[in-house]
């Protein structure tokens, strides 16, 4: 049986393939352009891949391939219908990095709640030497304990950031995005509820057709000017020109993205054009990237193959 891993690099290079050995010869490629992982999934029975598009144009020569693994939740990259009418099994890693997701949530909320970028450079700066005082206030801030934290999207990592806001004292309240969610243990609210209500809002949500572009400036308007955005679901769920617009305008506080709509980011990218980290903190898509973390994903790409190859087929997307 042959394996092809098109995108080895897209985990890092520290990250352990060789479990994958057990099911036959692995060939490992650091990354593949789409006219590259044409050629490399000729002859393939099983595909591992993360984010090259799994479509006709690739996949036509590969007359063989009868599962495509991917080291990743998000099934964007797969043409379902292309797929699903030959016969070709997808699977992905779900869960993996729910905790690493809800940790990297908050390491970017307290940064701009607190406005750390801003003491941070105070003190290497001098300026704390010169003060007189032992504290400095020029940057309020407030508790946490007692704010409202609205979250976009309550699946696994939504409600992982709802108990742990819940434990720091925050009233939580959240909108289905599928409107098909449905939690006693926080209360469910339209989406100008939440955006109205929240000081925190916090994006959990997958990309589809009605995530898609839904932070433009007419929900910016409907937030609070001390609210703080913060997206861990899809680039493209928020407008990035009018994210920057809502915050040159004060429309609210702060933004921290760790997922933007092109990743890696472009050079016209409007984000760029904010270079306050106290009002926007990107992250290039580090969330999910714990190094046990990353080896996990990798370590349920070995289950799902061989569950597959058990005939009792896991976490099956397609």
């Amino acid at each position: 049986m042959k394996i092809v891993v098109l995108e080895r690099d897209t985990v890092g290079e520290d990250i352990d393939f060789g479990g994958l050995e057990e099911f036959g010869d692995v060939a490992l490629y650091p990354l593949s352009t789409k006219e590259e992982a044409r050629e490399r999934v000729r002859g393939a029975d099983i595909v591992v891949a993360n984010k090259v598009l799994m479509n006709e144009e690739t996949l036509c020569d590969a007359e063989r391939v009868k599962l495509i693994c991917l080291a990743a939740t998000g099934t964007n990259n797969i043409d379902r219908d292309y797929v699903k009418k030959r016969g070709i099994t997808v699977m992905n890693v779900a869960g993996y990095s729910t905790d690493a997701v809800a940790q990297h949530t908050f390491a970017m909320l307290f940064y701009l709640w607190e406005g750390l970028s801003y003491y941070d450079h105070y003190v290497k700066s001098g300026e704390y030497i010169k003060s007189p005082f032992f504290c400095h206030f020029s940057y309020p801030f407030a508790e946490l304990k007692g704010k409202t934290y609205g979250i976009i999207g309550l699946g696994a990592i939504g409600r992982e950031v709802a108990r742990i806001a819940a434990a720091f004292g925050c009233r939580v309240i959240y909108y289905s995005t599928s409107g098909k969610n449905q939690n006693a243990d926080y209360e469910r609210v339209t989406l100008d509820e939440l955006l109205g209500q929240s000081d925190v809002v916090s994006i959990h949500a997958p990309l589809n057709e009605t995530t898609d572009n839904l932070m433009t400036k007419e929900q910016f308007r409907k937030m609070k000017p001390a609210a703080v955005l913060l997206n861990l679901g899809r680039g493209s769920i928020v407008n990035e020109e009018d994210l920057v617009w809502a915050l040159e305008n004060g429309e609210i506080r702060a933004a921290g993205l760790d997922v933007i709509r092109d990743e890696p980011m472009k050079p016209d990218c409007p984000l760029r054009k904010i270079q306050d980290s106290t009002r926007l903190l990107v992250t290039p898509h580090i969330g999910w990237a714990p190094v046990e973390v990353r080896q996990r994903a990798v370590d349920e790409v070995c289950k799902n193959i061989r569950s597959f190859l058990n005939g009792t087929p896991r976490n099956v997307v397609v």
